[in-house]
């Protein structure tokens, strides 16, 4: 790192659990950040501010005004572009020395799986459960950690899903493919601006947390926020040895009896 970097980052590198071995794998460090969003957008805004060197930002969607309630990557003047232009501009305005690349597209397929396969950890920052299926196989595909995360109304969770790990638990283990599960959006249902922001925040320690070895990351563990009476709860989570996606013997979706 150059004397700037050293001062930029000065207060991570004060912290032995961090320190400049830390940092530096932090700054040479790639993070593919699904969803340009309520939480890709604070998730996105600390790692840059952390120095992570490369950040992919991925995204379909337009800067709405219905957006700026919570998504905080996002200004008033960046209504009608693409989320992940705006948001690599704010990235710019924060830490210039972070490159951005600013994928304007629904991941999936043979991109998806390049995406991954580049990244050194992958954020779920969606908001639907196709997507999050789609990047958790390419994660398991990839032994890629997967920090998961998801808020509506005032009812937020996040997790790790360390992939490399061959006892490991993926996200189907915890929501299998072939279970039927409400999806829950936010433009019906509606959410509290700072829930996504405290469960993007979090995302962004534990990718923190991954790149640069410090600590204990939330692996094995689902944290669940209400944020109405600020109340937090873990759960523990196993590997299924029969999940249809990061078990051997596992059942694929269409099998017979799945």
């Amino acid at each position: 790192m150059n004397d700037d970097q050293l001062l930029r980052y000065s207060r991570h590198i004060l912290l032995p659990e961090i320190g400049v071995e830390g940092q530096q794998r932090i700054v040479g460090s790639r993070a593919l950040v699904v969803g340009a969003g309520g939480l890709g957008s604070p998730a996105a805004l600390y790692l840059a501010s952390a120095g992570v060197g490369t950040i992919v930002l991925a995204d379909n969607d337009t800067v709405d005004l219905t957006n700026l309630q919570r998504q905080i990557l996002h200004t008033t003047p960046a209504i009608g572009r693409p989320k992940v232009e705006s948001g690599r501009d704010t990235i710019g305005l924060i830490n210039p020395e972070v490159k951005v690349v600013a994928m304007a597209e629904r991941l999936e397929g043979a991109r998806l799986d390049a995406a991954v396969s580049d990244a050194d950890v992958v954020l779920d920052c969606c908001d639907n459960f196709a997507t999050r299926h789609a990047v958790n196989r390419a994660c398991v595909a990839h032994r890629k950690p997967l920090v998961s995360g998801a808020g509506v109304r005032f009812d937020g969770q996040v997790s790790v899903f360390d992939l490399r790990g061959d006892d490991a638990p993926c996200y189907a283990c915890l929501f299998p493919e072939d279970t039927e599960v409400e999806e829950l959006r936010c433009a019906v249902m509606g959410v509290f601006a700072p829930l996504v922001g405290i469960i993007g925040a979090t995302q962004a320690a534990e990718a923190l947390k991954l790149l640069s070895g410090a600590g204990e990351t939330l692996a094995g563990r689902l944290l669940l926020l209400d944020a109405l009476s600020m109340d937090w709860r873990a759960i523990r989570i196993r590997k299924d040895p029969a999940c249809a996606v990061c078990s051997p013997g596992g059942r694929r979706p269409g099998d017979r009896g799945s």
